[in-house]
């Protein structure tokens, strides 16, 4: 793959890991990242949500909501999210926080308000490379359902990018195609580095 992806949604969890997940599994250079203040994970009612710092593992995450209530979050599929995520990569990570990572040529949000930081950030950084990268949201619902046809949606937008010889290019045409494709709109914007 020619390629560095990033994919990114609120807490690092569902839809940014379902995509990571995918597309490492196809061979893609890809890692994930949240844009939230923290992780954000359902608790037994909407206003006792389980909330951990970034860097904190997957598997320390599960540990606690097993050791809380195994039932109610194997039920609501949890637990299975955490072990996934817990194979990709140790811990989720904060966008906001990975400069060190290096540049990315292609930005995944699977929410516009995610977008909207991303872009946000990078426009807020030292644009010393000059390197362009391509920021696009696929709006996606935050359910395992949703994120698992969004991970898929992405797998197929990347694969149309890795197809093209210059995604600067042929951006236009790629969305086109795609919107026109699965009845999907996207957002998308072209920052540096």
């Amino acid at each position: 793959m020619k390629f560095r992806y990033a994919m990114v949604c609120s807490s690092n969890q569902n839809r940014s890991m379902e995509a990571h997940s995918l597309l490492k599994k196809q061979g893609f250079d890809v890692s994930s990242y949240g844009t939230g203040a923290h992780v954000k994970l359902p608790g037994p009612s909407i206003r006792e949500p389980n909330v951990y710092k970034f860097g904190t593992p997957y598997k320390q995450m599960f540990d606690d909501l097993f050791r809380k209530d195994p039932a109610l979050y194997k039920r609501n599929g949890i637990l299975p999210m955490l072990e996934r995520n817990s194979s990709v990569k140790l811990a989720p990570q904060r966008w906001q926080d990975n400069a060190a990572d290096g540049s990315f040529d292609i930005v995944f949000t699977f929410e516009e308000k995610v977008f909207d930081m991303v872009v946000e950030d990078l426009h807020n950084r030292d644009q010393v490379l000059m390197k362009s990268v391509l920021v696009m949201n696929l709006e996606v619902k935050d359910n395992h359902e949703e994120a698992a046809v969004g991970a898929r949606l992405a797998l197929d937008l990347c694969q149309d990018i890795e197809a093209a010889e210059s995604w600067e290019e042929s951006v236009d045409d790629i969305i086109v195609a795609f919107e026109s494709k699965h009845r999907r709109k996207l957002l998308y914007s072209i920052s540096f580095y």
